[in-house]
């Protein structure tokens, strides 16, 4: 025997899992369940596809027992593919593929929200320690000679030793505590399975004592007996007709570890020279790794009902990660793999219709202004990523967008956009930035402001690259503000005679500035502030900078803004009969590294900045 120990944050995790889902402490029958079904499925596919394990005698059945008096125990068996002595260490030794620090940086100490991020985290069959101080779990790799046996408190690790097991499969005995003697009844049993896990594709059997009682009350006879608990029935082959929403929410709990009702489904079954099925859930929280590369979305594939993979990028595009479901269909081979899935007419198809499906119910939700907003603020990333990287769907998830505006409170389509626009408007005015209050109060948008045009508030750190790939909506060109070219078309003529009686000043302001600029002009767009940066019309802007530079090009070339000065500011005018000396050159960087700090940027020398402001502001009293 070797015993092991949790690691500090794994002896966090369990203590709070304990404490914040002691309303929840029944879903621990629905994870044990839920982790049986999949070893089944994984076994039932390898009798059929692997010829070495073709002929071993697979008899699909999970077995729930318990024990009650002065020490209950509950014990779930199931015959399927089993864990090896590595995949005990794996599965059961470390809690949180996702990391646990990051969990446990997540958990808030409210009961509700914390429980939703167990089955986020993988980590279900934890919760059996609400019910009991003592787990057992023995298991035999199907193919594997020896078996292991893993046990623990749930507090200062676990121990794992050789194990004497026949056949393959898996067998968890919970050595129940205070709060979980009660789950050692048949009726407890019988209500939890019919709650959570009736759908099982495999027969739930549960053994209890059938007692006859004598007329007088007292116990005639004890005799043990079996029984079959579930219907098991593929849920999804079931008519839609004969099924409630209720019956679709507890579907979608009993596999997706969430404990919350599904914003949406998707049950659409195809027939005709192709038939399949799918069941597709939308859920109402992102799981919190969801944009990790190693992120596994939620969607099986079966064959005739037979579970092929759940780990697979070629089901859905990766924009559509945060879907959970079921693909079955009859036309596909039992041994198909991750390179005929990639090459399969037939998945094509079916991989195409889905997604058909997805945006029609999408576009469905989005009818629903308060729904849809729901669903954008946890996947609207997700929809965005669409956007750049789904050709094919492009166009309709453009419709699917939305953006914080100048004009309008929430969140906005682009064809609310164009349906406000004034008919003399040519162009679709946008925003890039990190801060949406820093962004509305921008000097860019005082025009814009003053001509009554609507600007698109892009906040969000995607939003740069998004926006770029849609150079055009109905015909009409998306123009960002924080270029120099974008107020052309709406701006009013710059006096000629204005500009060169700025010349003197431009010319000295930029010996000042150097090469932190690549150009100092008038503005055409400023009606108060003094100054402000703008990119120049064929260079990225700052925040495009940033986003190439966290993709693996820091070596990018040193691209400079452009500085734009109000000529009608008090600030310019004063600046305008200022001889070059300390303070003229003062206040020229200052107006820049105002602006700077407008756009979000960085100080090269917060403490030169300051020195500067000081000394400009002492001369000034």
């Amino acid at each position: 025997m070797s015993q092991h120990t949790f690691q500090t944050e794994v002896n966090q995790l369990l203590e709070l899992i304990i404490h914040s889902l002691y309303s929840q402490k029944e879903i621990f029958l629905r994870e044990l369940i839920s982790n049986s079904s999949d070893a089944l499925d994984k076994m039932r596919y390898i009798t059929l596809t692997k010829d070495e394990f073709k002929s071993m005698n697979f008899d699909p059945k999970i077995h729930i027992s318990f024990k009650d008096g002065d020490d209950p125990t509950v014990t779930i068996s199931d015959t399927g593919i089993g864990m090896s002595k590595k995949e005990l260490q794996d599965n059961l030794g470390t809690i949180a593929r996702s990391g646990t620090k990051n969990f446990l940086s997540k958990l808030s100490g409210d009961a509700k929200k914390d429980s939703n991020l167990i089955g986020q985290f993988g980590v279900g069959f934890y919760s059996s320690f609400m019910v009991a101080d003592k787990v057992e779990v023995s298991t035999k790799k199907a193919g594997n000679k020896e078996a292991w046996k893993w046990s623990s408190d749930g507090k200062t690790g676990y121990d794992l030793s050789k194990d004497i097991k026949k056949e393959a499969g898996t067998t968890i005995t919970l050595y129940l505590n205070e709060n979980g003697k009660e789950y050692a009844s048949r009726w407890q049993i019988e209500s939890l399975i019919k709650k959570y896990s009736d759908h099982i594709d495999f027969p739930i059997n549960l053994t209890y004592d059938d007692i006859e009682y004598d007329d007088e009350g007292k116990e005639k006879s004890r005799v043990p007996k079996t029984e079959q608990i579930n219907t098991a029935k593929a849920f999804w082959t079931k008519s839609k007709n004969d099924l409630k929403k209720r019956d679709y929410s507890d579907f979608y709990k009993s596999f997706s570890n969430d404990l919350e009702d599904p914003l949406d489904f998707i049950h659409f079954k195809a027939e005709g020279n192709l038939e399949f099925t799918i069941l597709f859930y939308i859920p109402k929280k992102a799981p919190i790794d969801i944009f990790r590369a190693d992120y596994q979305s939620g969607v099986k594939l079966y064959v005739n009902r037979i579970f092929i993979t759940d780990d697979d990028k070629e089901l859905l595009p990766t924009w559509l990660r945060f879907i959970k479901g079921i693909i079955d269909s009859s036309d596909l081979p039992l041994n198909v793999s991750r390179e005929i899935l990639q090459q399969n007419r037939i998945m094509n198809k079916i991989k195409s219709n889905a997604v058909k499906k997805i945006i029609e119910k999408l576009n469905s939700i989005a009818k629903n202004d308060d729904k849809y907003i729901e669903f954008y603020s946890e996947f609207g990333r997700l929809i965005k990523e669409g956007v750049y990287q789904d050709f094919e769907h492009k166009d309709s998830l453009t419709e699917l967008l939305r953006f914080k505006s100048t004009k309008e409170g929430g969140h906005v389509s682009l064809r609310d956009y164009v349906s406000r626009m004034d008919t003399e408007q040519k162009s679709i005015y946008y925003i890039t930035g990190h801060n949406e209050v820093s962004l509305n109060d921008s000097p860019l948008l005082e025009m814009y402001e003053e001509k009554n045009i609507e600007v698109l508030i892009l906040d969000d750190e995607i939003d740069e690259i998004v926006i770029t790939s849609i150079p055009k909506y109905d015909e009409k060109e998306l123009k960002s503000v924080n270029r120099s070219g974008a107020a052309d078309e709406i701006s009013d003529k710059t006096d000629k005679k204005k500009i060169k009686e700025m010349e003197p000043l431009i010319k000295k302001m930029k010996k000042v500035l150097g090469d932190k600029v690549k150009d100092v002009r008038i503005s055409k767009r400023l009606s108060d502030s003094p100054s402000c940066l703008v990119a120049d019309e064929n260079d990225p802007t700052a925040q495009m900078q940033e986003i190439m530079k966290s993709m693996g090009q820091p070596n990018l070339p040193d691209i400079k803004p452009i500085l734009e000065i109000n000529a009608n500011n008090k600030i310019v005018k004063k600046l305008k009969t200022m001889k070059r000396g300390k303070s003229f050159d003062d206040v020229s960087i200052l107006l820049f590294e105002q602006a700077l700090i407008q756009e979000g940027g960085k100080l090269e020398n917060p403490s030169e900045f300051v020195n500067r402001l000081n000394s400009v502001m002492e001369k000034s009293l």
